[in-house]
């Protein structure tokens, strides 16, 4: 025993330099080329004229280049001179010419791609053309994807998971092509990511018929139970809780044995007596991952017949030892309890000590929300009481939406919104939970111009986070059946008096508004600030070795993320200039979406924060993996200081958010994150 203890610090020092690999001063990023530096400012300048003599440069890392500049500018212009590169003899610039042509997002390249998938021999460029064909069909032009080649083996089934899709997250689906995706997900030997992809589209799709549904459930229930991926399983569970309220067709040769191309399997023709729901309690209780346990609770259904299993369920994931798990169950409860008590579900809010304080007023606001009339007065003074007592502003913030189930706190929350020196997190969430209120039913009439007042207030108040929840009211026409001339002045004048671009997300709130109240023909362009605002600092970005690591200190422990400079060069030189400002020191995270994502990097506390300056948007070939850092937007060429870092993979945010970093250390402290965990310090590693 006293040798292991005397070892002890040999081993945890063995262990973080094993966590913490240093740089090597020789992986220079790509920016110390100066003609690529010249393409990266004009990729951030938004010059597309500059940047197409690149691509017909004689050197192919120029083309390469050039083209994948193109998938941030997106530029129809470019499509022209993108289109010959798919015919390119270096494979990198074929793959750049496609990953452009796909993030452009112009129908004129569909016929250009699907002529090059009829030729191309590369597995991997073949897989981009596809993803790109995906992202560029129309609705008229959707069955392309599959007329373009059989599936005659692995790799072209992982081309055409990737195009459907793609074209499914766009919204374009058709029954051929749900079908075509069931086909493609039975394939054998499919890729994990190709597994992910087609699953994410089908769990994203609206549109199924009962005998769509039965065809895809009975491929759900078994890659929900029995992949290897948890991401791939999760993603089935949500479907599952999609399908499950369609009524089962018969089963019949149609639904079941579809035709199929040669090289696949078709799904199997029974479930073996294995229902939807009973798969979902399974999941929900038993699987090893977290992520798919959570994702099983939400998709649980709650009708008559099974609300009694789904509740079970539900109740044993309220002790669950994993905060995200607890709170996914608490709002299960919150959204569909049915013939619950008021008072019992308040019980399980102190009976669960080891719960966080957002799980608890959960459990708190679905106890006001499902309690009889007698019982709500005692439970509104409880949470009161908690709400005087909360030590953090974010505690209060939870505390705030449980108050808003019941008009009798209309005096408290509008109090707590307009008080003086009011914390943001606070004041923004009290409005809120206003404007919650006021929508429910029984939101007493005497009390409407009370509202109404409440919403002047906020729009005189100049505060961001109250503009944008006046700005949601005031479009709202069960609250506002007709715009008044007073309102839209309101409107105008608190759009007036915002600083740009530091406050463009309610600026965009705000027109938004105005736009939908005035009914005008078509929205109005956001002001985007450009290049000259905030150049990119070349000088800090070749300061930045490939693999440069930076320690991310938080409240929950170290994480440790890998800056990808040659990707994100404008990201990585203003995360990098702010690390050395100290900005982020004492920062909070300030949303957590479990399964999703963990944000912060607001100087508000509350997700309306900025940095003075706007970036560019720089959508390197990534995508979303598990640990990915990326910057949050209020749309294109909007970011600024707030990042997020992902639970899972989301390739429903790949090439529409910048990713500028990856977690290589601590994704369990990533995991552990909750709304309010400070951000202690970040600094370089050396």
């Amino acid at each position: 025993m006293t040798r292991s203890l005397r070892l002890w610090p040999l081993l945890l020092l063995l262990a973080a330099c094993a966590r913490t690999p240093r740089p090597s001063a020789d992986l220079a990023n790509k920016y110390h080329d100066a003609t690529i530096r010249q393409i990266g400012t004009a990729q951030d300048e938004r010059n597309t004229a500059a940047l197409l003599p690149f691509l017909t440069n004689a050197n192919p890392t120029y083309r390469r280049e050039a083209a994948l500049a193109f998938a941030s500018v997106q530029a129809p212009a470019a499509v022209p001179g993108l289109i010959p590169l798919l015919r390119d003899a270096d494979l990198s610039v074929r793959r750049a010419a496609a990953y452009a042509l796909g993030q452009t997002g112009d129908s004129t390249a569909v016929d250009s791609l699907r002529g090059r998938l009829l030729k191309e021999t590369d597995n991997a460029v073949r897989r981009y053309e596809h993803e790109a064909l995906g992202r560029t069909v129309t609705r008229s032009s959707l069955p392309e994807l599959w007329r373009v080649e059989a599936l005659t083996d692995t790799a072209r089934a992982s081309a055409l998971a990737l195009g459907l899709s793609r074209a499914a997250l766009r919204g374009l689906i058709s029954p051929e092509s749900i079908r075509r995706t069931v086909l493609v997900l039975n394939s054998p030997r499919l890729p994990e990511r190709a597994r992910l992809v087609a699953m994410v589209g089908l769990s994203r799709t609206r549109g199924y018929d009962a005998d769509l549904a039965r065809l895809a459930q009975e491929t759900l229930l078994r890659v929900a139970q029995k992949d290897r991926s948890y991401a791939v399983r999760a993603a089935a569970a949500t479907t599952l809780g999609k399908l499950a309220a369609i009524p089962a067709a018969p089963a019949t040769a149609s639904t079941v044995a579809t035709p199929a191309a040669a090289g696949t399997v078709a799904a199997p023709a029974t479930s073996g007596g294995v229902t939807p729901a009973g798969v979902l309690a399974r999941l929900a209780t038993k699987d090893p991952d977290y992520r798919v346990r959570l994702s099983a609770i939400r998709a649980l259904p709650f009708d008559a017949e099974t609300y009694s299993a789904s509740r079970k369920a539900v109740f044993y994931a309220l002790s669950h030892d994993r905060a995200p798990v607890a709170l996914t169950a608490a709002e299960w409860l919150l959204a569909h309890a049915k013939g619950e008590s008021g008072p019992a579900l308040a019980a399980l809010a102190d009976g669960n000590k080891q719960a966080s304080p957002r799980v608890r007023a959960a459990l708190l606001q679905a106890a006001v929300r499902h309690a009889s009339p007698a019982a709500r007065p005692s439970l509104i003074e409880t949470i009161q009481k908690r709400y005087a007592a909360a030590p953090t502003v974010y505690e209060k913030s939870f505390l705030l939406q449980a108050l808003a189930e019941d008009p009798a706190s209309f005096d408290l929350l509008k109090a707590e919104a307009f008080a003086a020196g009011q914390a943001p997190v606070v004041a923004g969430n009290a409005l809120g939970a206003l404007l919650t209120m006021r929508r429910q039913a029984e939101f007493p009439a005497a009390r409407h111009a009370d509202f109404a007042a409440a919403m002047r207030q906020a729009l005189a108040s100049g505060d961001v986070a109250q503009l944008g929840t006046a700005a949601e009211a005031l479009t709202d026409a069960k609250l506002y059946p007709q715009a008044q001339p007073d309102d839209l002045a309101a409107l105008r004048q608190a759009q007036a008096k915002l600083q740009l671009p530091r406050e463009i997300e309610a600026w965009q709130g705000l027109q938004q508004a105005l736009d939908k109240l005035e009914k005008a023909p078509k929205p109005t362009p956001t002001p985007v600030a450009t290049a000259q605002q905030h150049p990119i600092d070349w000088a800090v970005v070749q300061g930045v070795p490939l693999g440069q690591q930076v320690r991310l200190r938080t409240s929950k422990g170290i994480i440790l993320l890998e800056l990808k400079p040659n990707e994100a060069p404008g990201a990585v030189a203003s995360f990098v200039t702010l690390i050395g400002q100290h900005f982020y020191d004492n920062l909070y995270f300030h949303r957590v979406v479990p399964n999703f994502v963990a944000q912060g990097g607001d100087p508000r506390g509350d997700g309306n924060g900025s940095a003075p300056y706007n970036l560019r948007s720089e959508f390197g070939d990534l995508h979303y993996e598990e640990g990915s850092v990326g910057l949050a937007s209020a749309g294109k060429d909007t970011e600024s200081c707030q990042f997020f870092i992902t639970h899972t993979p989301t390739p429903h945010l790949d090439g529409r958010y910048p990713i500028f970093a990856q977690v290589v250390g601590g994704m369990d402290v990533v995991h552990k994150l909750e709304i309010g965990d400070q951000i202690l310090g970040i600094e370089l590693v050396k």
